[in-house]
């Protein structure tokens, strides 16, 4: 895994891919991918298991794939997760040169807001 494609997996993150992973009979393993985000160009998308790509991020025993075309716009990213009694959710927390939206779930690089096309 290139640091430099590293994505941080925060702890409350981790555990919560963890749990994820191990309901669907997948243990140790999810994917990540980027799709099309409301408030900012892209969102995140997780699911179980390694559907194909690289690891970009290890934590607390989970490995975090995503494919190899979307490594350049996850560098520097933190993926974080808070829960509250209400519920709670996979946050975007942006580094040098991204922005997110006020909800933490999209996020775009600057300068490439939501009407950017890549």
């Amino acid at each position: 895994m290139a640091k430099a494609h590293s994505l941080r997996v925060t702890a409350a993150a981790a555990a919560e891919l963890g749990r994820h992973a191990a309901v669907a009979g997948t243990p140790g393993m999810m994917h990540l991918d980027l799709v099309d985000g409301r408030c900012e160009r892209w969102a995140i998308r997780l699911r179980p298991g390694h559907l194909a790509g690289t690891p970009i991020a290890r934590a607390d025993g989970i490995t975090l794939y995503a494919p190899a075309e979307q490594l350049n716009l996850l560098s520097g990213l933190s993926l974080d997760y808070r829960g509250d009694i209400s519920g709670g959710g996979f946050l975007v927390r942006p580094g040098e040169g991204t922005v997110s939206c006020a909800c933490g779930t999209a996020f775009s690089r600057s300068g490439g807001g939501r009407q950017a096309t890549q």
